[in-house]
């Protein structure tokens, strides 16, 4: 029998993926948001004694508050890369399944705290390490590091396969 999946092909499939794990970030990045500033209010939080405090900070800056002040560019370069994984996914036969999800978590990421940018005019952020200095981040923050950190790996393998592949071709 015949998966529903099969039948749309895997470029279908790898679409659609993509869009569901984009909107359940941008889902999930938003509630944790707004549920962090519900039960932070005023100050801060314990919320693994010794490893993860809450904390609300309001963040003009990317990553490690670099670039404090630049929504703007902040948003149009979210639009962009939202731009080119859409092509990415959309025009890419043999993407492989790691690729598709770590696209997806980027740009669910990028998409969650340009919501934010666009609306608050700043990015919410409300986890704080407490067993290290490191600067307070949020479940984009989250998805967005894991997905370029699988995206390069992945990229890589399936680049070296293609490669390979194409030097076959010729060979043969």
């Amino acid at each position: 029998m015949e998966s529903r999946f099969s039948a749309i092909g895997s470029r279908g499939f790898h679409i659609f993926l993509f869009w569901v794990i984009v909107i359940l970030v941008v889902v999930v990045d938003q509630s944790t948001k707004a549920a962090a500033i519900e039960v932070i209010g005023d100050g801060g939080r314990v919320l693994i004694p010794g490893i993860m405090n809450l904390i609300h900070v309001e963040n003009t800056g990317a990553a490690f508050s670099i670039g404090q002040g630049g929504n703007v560019l902040f948003v149009i370069v979210a639009i962009l890369f939202l731009i080119g994984s859409c092509l990415l996914v959309w025009r890419e036969d043999d993407l492989p399944l790691g690729v598709v999800v770590s696209v997806a978590l980027i740009t669910g990421g990028g998409l969650g705290n340009m919501i934010d940018r666009l609306m608050n005019g700043s990015v919410t952020d409300f986890l704080a390490t407490a067993f290290i200095d490191f600067p307070v981040f949020n479940f984009a923050d989250i998805c967005v590091t894991v997905g370029v950190t699988f995206a390069i790996i992945g990229y890589w393998w399936w680049d070296s396969k293609r490669t390979k592949a194409l030097t076959n071709e010729v060979v043969d």
